[in-house]
């Protein structure tokens, strides 16, 4: 016999989103971990919020949400509040009933910034590689570096030259026709006008240039599990830059390993490198002027091949 599609509309609902979310979900691992530094946390909420006054979004719930948008690359805070208004999977990961109104997006990106400048998300997530080192699961001696372009949320009309007089208004505001044939554009002659800290970048010789960032992680090797990340300017030199300040942040005096790619055998990165007591375990670069600055004294340890098959795990973090 035919079902009949029609939908009718109940009073009431008896199933929650507990029920609905299967046992064997991923996002249940990731919400029982979240859940145990949040607790950790609470007393430095209790510091950072009024004890009388308006109630504002319960910063554990904002945190979770914060983690959806990035385990899910949801692109703004508008669009996740979309997410999580119909996705019972979402709400009940937050920590939302079915009929709990969600926050309007101005207002979560304004307790948003409070978190950030209060630096509780950075130490949110620096908890979380606490829990995985308390278990084992991280390497505390070898570890990977690497970087990648973050495609800026600017588009190529944006970039212009930087001493361009106001003209005429455009033919249409929100899109306007710009002709950038035998125009040569450059960081030195151009900027972005939404976003002047972004600079034009490409991922390597005869790709398209975009205005980007530089994304860079520090992965330990023994599960590829990231501890650390910055963003800088991509200005070409990014990548190594930010390695040395997140290879200096290690704790710790021991000596460990770094391995990287071809971009990082540059003899003043090998310099710093030893200077921080860091044994650098990158790709030989034989094409470069004066030949790889990683000899034969680093390359004959067996060390150095099992740093060159680890290393690739750290593409599946940005992938």
């Amino acid at each position: 016999m035919r079902g009949a599609d029609q939908q009718q509309n109940h009073i009431f609902s008896y199933i929650s989103p507990e029920e609905r979310v299967r046992k064997d979900h991923p996002l249940r691992a990731i919400r029982a971990m979240v859940d145990e530094v949040l607790q950790r946390l609470s007393r430095r909420f209790d510091a950072m919020y009024a004890s009388t006054g308006r109630p504002s979004i319960p910063p554990e719930q904002l945190l979770r949400a914060l983690l959806l948008e990035t385990l899910y690359s949801i692109r703004s805070e508008r669009l996740l509040m979309e997410e999580i208004d119909y996705s019972m999977l979402f709400r009940w990961f937050v920590g939302l009933n079915l009929d709990d109104e969600v926050w309007d997006a101005t207002v979560f990106t304004k307790n948003r910034d409070r978190l950030l400048e209060a630096d509780v998300a950075k130490e949110f997530l620096a908890h979380v590689v606490e829990q995985a080192r308390a278990q084992g699961l991280t390497s505390d001696e070898h570890f990977t570096v690497d970087g990648t372009l973050l495609e800026a949320w600017a588009g190529a009309k944006s970039f212009q030259p930087k001493n361009q007089k106001s003209s005429s208004p455009p033919d249409d505001p929100g899109n306007p026709t710009v002709n950038f044939r035998g125009e040569r554009r450059s960081n030195e002659t151009h900027a972005s006008k939404t976003d002047p800290e972004a600079l034009l970048a490409r991922h390597g010789e005869g790709k398209e240039s975009k205005v980007s960032y530089s994304g860079n992680l520090l992965v330990e090797n023994r599960n590829g599990l990231i501890v650390d990340a910055e963003v800088f300017q991509a200005n070409g030199m990014a990548e190594r830059d930010a390695a040395l300040v997140m290879l200096e942040k290690l704790p710790g005096r021991q000596l460990v390993t770094v391995g990287g790619d071809k971009g990082f055998d540059t003899r003043d990165f090998v310099k710093e490198c030893r200077h921080l007591r860091v044994t650098p375990h990158v790709t030989q670069n034989d094409a470069r002027p004066g030949g790889s600055a990683i000899d034969g004294r680093t390359t004959r340890h067996a060390g150095y091949a099992v740093s060159q098959r680890k290393r690739k795990r750290i593409e599946e973090c940005f992938g």
